[in-house]
């Protein structure tokens, strides 16, 4: 089932199938975990593929990962950022997350599946962001705060001239207005969003994108309580 929903969606991507073994193991061990961590609330395997795999594969048909230096930020269970690996090779990832058992996983993950260039990071968003400034081609996130909280957090780890790629609802038009200040102030510019549906589905998501187009002030990030009680 897993296999065939993959092999179909990908397909429609235009996207190579050579990594569907790979995302299938990914699935299994996630399934493993999950039963003694919350790790994810989709289970279904055929929901999984789609819903997980499907929705961080279509980031690849809306931005150029290739041989990229990409950091996803605030990754969970590895997602969109492991899929984004499987389906892409060459691009050089780092998966951060706040919470060390996560970390854990994913480590195990990528040693299972013999990923190369994959750095899994515990640690704290803005303090990441302190110490790696301007690092990274692309910074990557689904769903894990409002977006002016976002931008402050990832347009200072992105080098001019790259992008942060948020994933967001169709809904997101008032999180939308709301960061242009920020973006702004961080050294960014707000791209027009791109919708997309999730291959085999009639579920519509959308990708917001920043472009950096100058170094962000020093002074950011601020402190995780300063970003949350005062965004920009």
């Amino acid at each position: 089932m897993m296999e065939t929903i993959l092999q179909e969606g990908l397909s429609a991507l235009s996207l190579p199938t050579q990594g569907i073994p790979a995302l299938i193991r990914y699935a299994e061990l996630l399934a493993e975990k999950n039963q003694v961590m919350n790790l994810t609330a989709i289970t279904d395997p055929a929901e999984v593929a789609r819903l997980h795999f499907l929705d961080s594969a279509a980031l690849l048909t809306l931005a150029d990962f290739q041989g990229k230096r990409v950091v996803d930020v605030g990754t969970g269970a590895g997602f969109p950022g492991l899929p984004l690996k499987i389906l892409e090779p060459s691009l050089h990832l780092t998966l951060l997350d706040a919470q060390r058992k996560r970390v854990d996983f994913l480590q195990e993950v990528c040693e299972s599946l013999g990923l190369e260039n994959v750095t899994c990071v515990h640690g704290r968003a803005e303090e990441f962001a302190q110490e790696h400034r301007e690092s990274f081609d692309l910074a990557v996130s689904r769903a894990v705060a409002a977006l002016p909280v976002l931008a402050e957090l990832c347009l200072p780890l992105v080098k001019p001239g790259g992008q942060f790629l948020s994933m967001k609802s169709v809904d997101c038009g008032e999180e939308l207005n709301a960061a242009g200040r920020a973006v702004h102030l961080l050294g960014g510019r707000m791209e027009k969003p791109q919708d997309y549906v999730i291959s085999g589905t009639n579920i519509r998501h959308r990708l917001v994108i920043m472009t950096k187009i100058s170094e962000t002030p020093k002074k950011y990030p601020r402190t995780f309580a300063k970003i949350k009680k005062n965004p920009l």
